[in-house]
């Protein structure tokens, strides 16, 4: 039971991380970002600093350019950033 509260626990840092990056957390269910996402959230999972990760969340502001150092999914989530889809151009009223 507490495996399955930490697994809810780092998907959810994960998400703050991703919302943090700009990167749309909704991408996880696109087909092209499935393994992206699925690998990430293993690594987040997996991460020995998941103190300092839920403290660089709480201290950063709610936008940032790059992952910390300390993380071992910045690379994916580097990817992830530079993979969105464009946001759609709203037509004018």
């Amino acid at each position: 039971m507490a495996k399955a509260a930490s697994h809810k626990h780092q998907s959810i840092d994960l998400r703050r991380m991703m919302e943090r990056l700009g990167v749309e957390p909704a991408g996880g269910v696109v087909a092209r970002w499935s393994l992206s996402y699925a690998a990430a959230l293993q690594g987040c999972q997996a991460c020995s600093s998941k103190d300092a990760c839920r403290t660089w969340l709480e201290r950063m502001p709610t936008a940032v350019n790059l992952a910390p150092r300390f993380c071992p999914i910045a690379d994916i989530l580097f990817e992830m950033q530079v993979d969105q889809p464009p946001v759609p151009a709203h037509a004018p009223c």
